[in-house]
């Protein structure tokens, strides 16, 4: 149940163990843009999906749901969330592929990758690439830059950025090698600013009628991103040779390209790379067979560009295509039956302002989607923008999905459109979580347990988890929110910042909410801190106008530099803090003034992560999240602070309800313990972590807030980059989430056990034990270890010594000791039968295993029933027995304990546990005596433990 690791960390003990978490998403169902839709060929009902920020997802059949295939990218590879490019494999339906990285500037700090898997994203291998991937850099909606050979799936080809060219692999993508014959690469640049590298290479499409099975196809088309000379190539040798296709459209960048078996190339053109540009473009056909091109778009004189396209692998004549960006009034997608000859649209102008829809939508399982604040002829349901990832499903006709800048749209009748019915169009993105969190507060009261700020979709007040809100924040709305908090001695009063209108206020709860007056020069939210009282302290950008305090309105604060980092005392409305540097600022008078209290802390720079929070219920309590200067914590108002030992890296910090038995609440931090990243808890003020995540729950960026729920003890929510708010909760019966350090803690699974007793000194007395503070047995025991003073028992679940009388020390019988060929000498007195493997009986002698002579009686009368004893007694408590051979950790009352797949399982009692090379730990609880060590750490039932060599131990009162 249990898993855990041990560090000596400066004079410090930190024991941290991994605890079952069960992790979830809060329910939003989108909220970012998903540029990729990929329907396999090779198996229906098989649908992956990627994102730019979040990940890949892959639809369950059966649930309807998507599931994340990318919740183990972690702190130090975050890039790889970002999702380029993707392709599953026509073949093979285990087999899917990836190219991963987030930029190709210096945002990311690591070069991209080509991950593969053989079972369906549920696993993965990786294949490091010399240069960057751009998942979330302009034009990642073209595509796929990614494809396997349908007729030899062993070869992949893939179209990199930044000047990188083609490369190729022949093993199932875990080797690549670049393309040198392929030399038009792509210059073009969406920005001079940010995104200098150039957009590349934007598609890979095999023509698989072009060849046959088992053979590399010799037809292969490729796009570039270049708007100067020609865009799209092709080899007919299996990709040896290119040259530029003749006659092809000039000055548009081509998006998609996908070929037909009757040798038509459809190609959608755009006159930017998308996702968010596009005022002008074109649909080609070009015919392989006869050389001809053709422009057969829909709308001659468009005011957008053409992004996704769908082909009908039942009818390939049958097309859809999107508009890139039709921001106005809405999105259109356009069908064809006969190749694009003639075209349907799915709605058509019916006396302005007026319309006619050829389809119904429902947005309902994500009631947020609609705009309510929307006048005709734009509807308050969108059928999308920024649409590149369009496809119908190769087995069934009536199914379509496509990506949007929000969430995925698609219809199941959707030939329908053909026949003059209605077809209908609902939200499919279940599942899908893509939002990024900016802030989280999980209030002491009220109906509601969470409310958050985010980007592009601004935040939600959430009453129900599992369900998705009726409304995002609104009026005001912003696109995206960046703080929120509340006081905590009037909670119906709220204020959350954002863009503009940068600040809005709610004395509803966050229900309801209006506009408050922002200081001139205001260009973004920056952070909020609400007082216990209700008075407000601001901290906005650009930084260099300060920070302010006030309400409805706002004056500069004095003594504390813009871009602090700020926050509430929560039990005195007139203090608030301030962090910025290596300083630690504080306010009496509601932020009117801040004076300097303390230097020398983890240097901070400008921003609005939440480094620095307050307790409730604690006046003067306050901790902060250094980075990687670790946590510090106060209790007197930053007049003095305390070093948490321990921690690496403190990101954020947060709190949640107290443990049962404590007054102080748990806490929470995303970082690194013990060279470990992860997210922690702490239930005694940080002197003991647990972490609560798992290698497979990491969820790539996590180090902008995190916070406890103070009615709910053991769950967290935690601020991610792309995967939404993921909060976790303790799996039901996993145990209790315990952990030592220098300064308190407990070693193991219930703390039960006996006192060790190896290092007793001598008593020539009758009641040798005596001397030792130990009193003799009184009744007949059962002996049950020996050590250098003498046999000792148990009685009233105490230890007692055996009167030496009572103790036989007859030799082997035999003379023969069998197990010194295996290491360990034989019994030599009369000790018990402990266990038996296929080597014999074995016993504990001096507090080493012995041999007992083949001889021997001495089993106990517990032991003589090997059949019975094989029984899994431990399942009666909720536990598996152990099915390896392993040592056992701990005894109690019920028997002996061991861990087994990060697990606790109950030892059989005539298990063999010991192997040929194992010995296991015997002493209480599983730990040795120390040998020289006094200094005592804890206290439990057994008596006072310290550390000795990087190990609990137990303290030897004879030498103490």
């Amino acid at each position: 149940m249990l898993n855990f690791h041990l560090w000596t960390i400066w004079s410090s003990l930190c024991i941290t163990f991994s605890l079952s978490y069960k992790w979830k998403n809060a329910e939003i169902v989108g909220g970012g843009f998903v540029p990729g839709i990929v329907f396999s060929e090779a198996e229906k009902d098989l649908v992956y999906a990627r994102t730019d920020i979040g990940g890949l997802y892959r639809l369950n059949k059966s649930t309807k749901r998507w599931e994340n295939l990318s919740e183990w990218v972690g702190v130090d590879n975050w890039g790889y969330a970002g999702i380029d490019t993707m392709c599953a494999d026509p073949v093979d339906a285990n087999r899917v592929y990836a190219a991963v990285g987030m930029y190709t500037n210096d945002w990311d700090p690591n070069n991209g990758a080509i991950i593969s898997s053989t079972d369906r994203g549920d696993n993965w291998s990786i294949s490091e690439l010399p240069f960057k991937v751009g998942g979330n850099d302009p034009g990642r909606g073209m595509g796929e830059r990614i494809a396997v050979d349908p007729n030899n799936n062993k070869i992949l080809f893939f179209g990199a950025r930044a000047g990188k060219g083609l490369w190729k692999s022949t093993d199932y993508a875990k080797t690549w090698s670049q393309v040198k014959s392929f030399t038009n690469v792509g210059k073009y640049a969406a920005d001079n600013q940010y995104f200098t590298e150039a957009i590349g290479i934007s598609f890979v499409t095999f023509d698989r009628y072009s060849g046959k099975k088992g053979s590399p196809t010799p037809n292969i088309y490729v796009g570039v991103a270049d708007n100067s000379t020609s865009t799209v190539y092709v080899s007919k040798d299996a990709g040896v040779s290119w040259t530029a296709i003749p006659d092809q459209p000039a000055h548009y960048f081509p998006h998609k390209g996908k070929i037909t078996e009757d040798g038509m190339l459809y190609v959608t053109y755009t006159d930017g790379c998308g996702p968010y540009d596009g005022q002008a473009g074109a649909i080609y056909r070009y015919n392989t067979k006869t050389g001809e091109w053709k422009d057969i778009s829909p709308h001659q004189e468009p005011y957008f560009g053409y992004g996704g396209l769908a082909i009908d692998a039942q009818n390939q004549k049958t097309l859809v295509v999107a508009t890139l960006n039709s921001w106005w009034p809405d999105a259109i997608l356009f069908r064809s039956t006969d190749g694009g000859d003639t075209w349907s649209h799915i709605w058509e102008w019916d006396g302005y302002p007026q319309r006619k829809l050829k389809y119904e939508i429902d947005p309902s399982i994500s009631p947020w989607i609609e705009d309510d604040m929307k006048q005709i002829p734009e509807p308050t349901t969108k059928l999308g923008w920024m649409i590149e990832s369009l496809e119908i499903d190769p087995f069934n006709s009536d199914r379509i999905m496509w990506g949007t800048g929000a969430t995925i749209w698609g219809s199941e009748d959707l030939t329908n459109w053909d026949s003059g019915k209605k077809f209908h169009i609902s939200v499919m993105a279940s599942g899908i979580e893509e939002t990024s969190v900016q802030d989280l507060v999980s209030p002491a009261t009220g109906d509601a347990h969470l409310l958050s700020v985010m980007g592009d979709i601004g935040g939600f007040r959430h009453t129900d988890l599992d369900k998705c809100p009726e409304i995002n924040f609104r009026s005001p709305t912003f696109t995206t929110g960046y703080s929120i908090d509340y006081a905590e001695n009037v909670p119906n009063f709220w204020v959350r910042v954002g863009t503009e209108p940068y600040i809005a206020i709610s004395w509803g709860n966050g229900e309801s909410w209006y506009s408050g007056q922002a200081p001139g020069g205001v260009t973004e939210g920056g952070i909020v801190a609400v007082g216990a009282d209700g008075d407000v302290v601001w901290a906005p950008k650009p930084y260099d106008l300060g920070v302010f305090y006030g309400k409805e309105s706002f004056k500069s604060s004095k003594g504390i530099p813009g871009g602090a980092r700020i926050c509430s005392d929560r039990v005195n409305g007139k203090i608030f803090y301030g962090y910025l540097g290596d300083t630690f600022y504080r306010s009496t008078d509601t932020g009117v003034t801040f004076s300097k209290v303390y230097t020398g802390l983890p240097e901070i720079e400008p921003g609005y992560a939440k480094n620095i929070k307050a307790v409730a219920g604690h006046e003067g309590d306050v901790w902060l999240a250094g980075n990687k200067g670790g946590l510090y914590h106060t209790e007197d108002g930053g007049e003095t602070f305390t070093s948490i030992d321990g921690v690496e890296i403190a990101n954020t910090i947060g709190f949640g309800k107290a443990a049962e038995g404590s007054d102080y609440p748990a806490l929470y931090i995303t970082g690194k313990i013990g060279n470990v990243n992860g997210i922690f808890r702490s239930d005694d003020k940080g002197k003991n972590w647990v972490r609560i995540n798992d290698d497979d729950h990491q969820y790539g960026t996590i180090n902008f807030c995190i916070t406890g729920d103070p009615r709910i003890y053991g769950r967290v929510y935690v601020c991610t980059n792309g995967y939404g708010i993921v909060y976790g909760d303790i799996d039901g019966d996993s145990g209790t989430p315990v952990s030592g350090s220098g300064n308190g803690g407990s070693k193991g699974k219930d703390n039960k056990g006996k006192e060790d007793k190896d290092n007793k000194q001598n008593s020539n007395t009758s009641c040798w034990s005596e001397a030792l503070g130990y009193p003799c047995c009184q009744g007949e025991v059962e002996l049950v270890e020996s050590n250098e003073d003498g046999d000792w028992g148990l009685e009233n679940n105490e230890w007692c010594g055996i009167p030496k009388q009572s103790s036989s020390n007859e030799s082997n019988n035999d003379g023969s000791c069998w197990s010194e060929a295996l290491g360990y000498p034989c019994c030599q007195g009369e000790v018990e039968y402990v266990e038996s493997n296929e080597n014999g009986d074995w016993g504990l002698e001096n507090n080493e295993w012995c041999g007992l002579p083949k001889t021997s009686n001495n089993r106990s009368k517990d032991n003589n029933n090997n059949e019975d004893s094989a029984a899994c007694w431990s399942e009666a408590y909720g536990f598996p027995c152990c099915q390896g051979e392993i040592g056992y950790i701990e005894s109690d009352e019920y028997g002996d304990w061991s861990v087994e797949n990060n697990k606790w399982c109950g030892v059989p009692k005539a298990r063999t546990l010991k192997s040929n090379a194992v010995k296991s730990c015997i002493g209480a609880d599983g730990y040795p005596c120390c040998s020289q060590e006094c200094t005592s750490y804890f206290r439990d039932e057994s008596g006072d433990w310290s550390v000795e060599n990087g190990d609990w131990c137990l303290i030897d009162t004879s030498i103490c």
